[in-house]
Order: structure tokens, then C-alpha cells, then sequence
């Protein structure tokens, strides 16, 4: 196996200097309710994400047929398409950038008319060529999770995408919510850096942040984690989401596994100077 480079993620069009970015999925956690959407903003900035992450969609275009329950649940926190619009401008006042998950035609057009900076492209939807289609046309940076694929569809919906742009990311994902540690599967990521030069993420359905931390170490850059303010917070994706502290624990730790891996240098490093009068070199006669 040969590992790749860590990649500059600016280079990739996504906005942070650090070597992992780290995204707080709102998702439906806002329950349908914009005042509530924007509390989560302010809580994911409190914590330290580069990035807040919505949803974006028609129940009737999302919604399998036959399933009652999960039609009404998606319909009840189904937001209005100009409330992205408030949103996205209401999180212009951070520094922290605001996108989505568009799952149907229209979704992806009203993003696309308020200037959306970049896309997701959900696990459901690796085989769906259309949307990526139409994704790949807009010409953003695209975030694609791949649970559930096999490597082959992986590369056909990648090469949809690369007609339209080349900064793309993978997520290895397990599409099961909540996910077991024992099932996070991360030796994924491996496979992922091995397959695809792009860079490589972790979306994670596990109830902690342990998996997440791992996986940095394993060399994914970009952590997607879906978000509530605290444990008392009842929303529908909580079952596998983490409150404000521990994202804030959660970013503090990647951050420090940042630090502990550093650039990879060699030569005299700077901690290694005040000892360099003690090399011993061989004397040519």
C-alpha cells in the first residue's frame, strides 16, 4: 500500500488552514424551525467547526414510498427554501462556511441561485448519476459519502463528477444510525486513500468521539458529525449526535492530533537544535 500525501484543503476549495476540516451536521436537528437552526449555528461556532452543513429537500421527492413515518418526520423538519437563504447569510457573520446536501433537481437550483460554496452529495444517493450530473455542472467543490458502495460505484460517480470539478472528497461512511464502534470499519479510509487520489473523510454516525479522533490519525481530512447543543435537546438525529461540548472536545483533540503529526519533515527540526553540537560525523584521512 502506498499512503498519499496529506492534502492542502484550501488547494481543494475548502476554507480552513488547518489540516482537517470539521463539519458540524445540523442536518435536521433544527426540527423545522429556523430560530432553532440558527442557535445551532451559534453553537457550532462556539465549539470551533470550519463549517455548518444542512439538508436541503422535497419530502415527496426524498421520502421512500410506503413509509409513513419517515415521510412525516422529513415533512415536519422540511424547511422552506428561502430559509437557506436566511441562514447562509445569517452565517456570514461567522467565519465558518455554510452549505448543504441537495437531494432532488430543485434543491441543488435554489443552492446554486444563493450562491452555495460547495455541495454534499449523500450516501443514498453514490448511484444516482443524474444529480451528479447536475451537481458536477455547478463547478463547486463536492463532498460525496459512500456508504454502502462498492469501489466500483465509487469510481463511476466520481467520474461523473471530475467533468465538472476536480475538487472532490470521499467520505467513508457506515450508513447505520446509530453506528457501533466495532462496525466503524476504518481501515476504509485506507482503501479510499489507496483507490482515489482525492482528498479523504469520515462522516460518523457513532454516538461519541472516539471513531472521529481515529480516523484523523488514519489521515482523514474533513470530519462530518452531526450536532445538538446538549443532551437535552429532543431532535431527530440525536441518537447520533454529539452535544456543544463535546464537539468542542472533538475539535480541541483533532487539532492537537494536527500538532502531534506535524509536517512530516526531515532534516535538523527545531527541537532537535540545541543538541546538534553532540553529532558525530566521521573524520576523512
Amino acid at each position: 500500500m502506498i499512503r498519499k500525501r496529506i492534502k492542502n484543503l484550501k488547494d481543494y476549495g475548502f476554507n480552513t488552514s488547518h489540516r482537517t476540516y470539521i463539519i458540524a451536521e445540523i442536518g435536521l436537528n433544527h426540527g423545522g424551525d429556523v430560530d432553532v437552526a440558527k442557535s445551532l449555528i451559534d453553537s457550532a461556532v462556539r465549539a470551533g467547526a470550519d463549517a455548518v452543513k444542512f439538508q436541503t429537500y422535497l419530502t415527496e421527492k426524498r421520502a421512500p414510498k410506503g413509509h409513513q413515518a419517515i415521510f412525516d418526520i422529513l415533512k415536519k423538519c422540511e424547511l422552506p427554501f428561502d430559509a437557506f437563504k436566511e441562514l447562509k447569510d445569517y452565517t456570514e457573520q461567522y467565519e465558518v462556511e455554510f452549505f448543504s446536501t441537495a437531494f432532488d433537481l430543485e434543491s441543488l437550483e435554489y443552492l446554486e441561485s444563493i450562491g452555495c460554496s460547495l455541495y454534499k452529495v449523500a450516501s443514498f444517493d453514490v448511484a444516482n448519476h443524474k444529480l451528479l450530473a447536475e451537481v458536477a455542472s455547478a463547478g463547486k467543490p463536492v463532498i460525496l459519502s459512500v456508504g454502502m458502495s462498492n469501489l466500483g460505484e465509487i469510481e463511476e460517480a466520481l467520474n461523473i463528477l471530475k467533468k465538472g470539478t476536480d475538487n472532490i472528497a470521499l467520505l467513508h461512511c457506515i450508513s447505520a444510525y446509530p453506528t457501533k464502534e466495532e462496525d466503524a470499519n476504518l481501515g476504509a479510509i485506507y482503501t479510499l486513500q489507496d483507490q482515489f487520489d482525492c482528498v479523504i473523510g469520515l462522516s460518523d454516525h457513532t454516538s461519541g468521539i472516539k471513531v472521529p479522533l481515529y480516523a484523523v490519525a488514519a489521515g482523514a481530512q474533513i470530519i462530518e458529525k452531526h450536532f445538538k447543543i446538549d443532551e437535552n435537546i429532543d431532535c431527530v438525529d440525536s441518537p447520533v449526535s454529539i452535544s456543544e461540548a463535546q464537539m468542542r472536545q472533538m475539535v480541541k483533540e483533532i487539532r492537537r492530533i494536527e500538532s502531534i503529526f506535524g509536517g512530516g519533515e526531515f532534516g535538523v527540526r527545531k527541537a532537535e537544535r540545541d543538541v546538534t553540537i553532540f553529532r558525530r560525523f566521521s573524520e576523512i584521512k
